[in-house]
């Protein structure tokens, strides 16, 4: 199995904002930065975060990104369900097909299904397990750095001469 783009750019996007921005707006130039991820990639992948209600975001200059939820509250399971559509491994997974395809001749009597059946069920539990919060922590405990000031340096105002 791979997981698309979508949900890897996603959750490095959101993991970005956690842990580089806590609560403030976050602007999709600083995330595409700092993930190396195209500024318009990331705002096709953004519309199905906000759809899914684990990104919101704030007009104007101090506008931007930011995540809708508590970070233990967002897991890997959220964000790969929105950008993904679902957690299985194949399409045969019975009761739960990924796009309305013919029934497999096979259904219900087919041995395999039940391991891609308990895979896909182990693999959601496991990224319902993680959290942005403990994503945030693994973050520190690697020493990644935390990138300051988000916003553009402002110059100093400068005292009218007497």
């Amino acid at each position: 199995m791979r997981l698309s783009t979508k949900s890897r750019y996603g959750l490095r996007a959101l993991f970005d904002i956690a842990y580089h921005a806590a609560n403030r707006p976050v602007q999709i130039q600083d995330i595409a930065r700092r993930q190396e991820i195209s500024p318009r990639y990331l705002e096709q992948i953004f519309q199905s975060l906000k759809r899914a209600g684990l990104l919101k975001s704030k007009r104007g200059p101090q506008g931007g990104y930011l995540i809708a939820k508590p970070l233990k509250d967002v897991t890997v399971k959220d964000i790969v369900k929105a950008t993904e559509g679902d957690l299985l491994l194949v399409d045969c997974s019975p009761g739960k097909r990924r796009r309305k395809k013919a029934v497999c001749s096979f259904d219900g009597t087919c041995v395999t299904q039940t391991v891609w059946t308990e895979a896909s069920s182990r693999l959601e539990a496991l990224f319902s397990e993680i959290s942005l919060a403990l994503l945030c922590e693994r973050g520190e405990s690697m020493g990644l750095k935390q990138e300051e000031d988000l916003a553009p340096a402002r110059k100093p105002r400068r005292k009218p001469a007497s």
